[in-house]
């Protein structure tokens, strides 16, 4: 395509919405109300569109990779969040090592799947 893509944003799903809300804000996101039942999240250029629809089938099968520069730093970063006290079904699972490169997991209250990873120098 000879247009530009700038940005790209998903939607994706909360069981509640207001829980979601404030733990995407902790984890670092600026929010933008767009109506009573959908906000943008941004941090850093990106960013995804959180809606108040609790659908079982598409929350259940969310995952979402977010490539970071230092996985370590950024497990460091979120383990010191304590996101898992605060947020009864958050869970932070430790970094792994694939051929590929690193990643770790948090899953958000909704149980959405995040991804942080690391790519290997080529």
């Amino acid at each position: 395509m000879k247009n530009k893509a700038i940005s790209i944003r998903p939607f994706i799903g909360s069981r509640n919405f207001d829980i979601s809300r404030s733990f995407y804000r902790d984890l670092g996101f600026r929010e933008t109300i767009l109506s009573n039942n959908l906000s943008v999240f941004k941090a850093q250029g990106l960013g995804f569109y959180l809606q108040d629809a609790d659908v079982k089938d598409w929350i259940d099968n969310s995952m979402i990779f977010l490539e970071v520069e230092d996985v370590g730093r950024y497990w460091n970063e979120l383990s010191g969040l304590n996101l898992t006290a605060k947020y009864q079904a958050v869970r932070l699972s430790p970094i792994r090592d694939w051929d590929w490169g690193r990643e770790c997991y948090l899953h958000d209250p909704s149980g959405i799947l995040w991804r942080f990873g690391e790519f290997r120098a080529e």
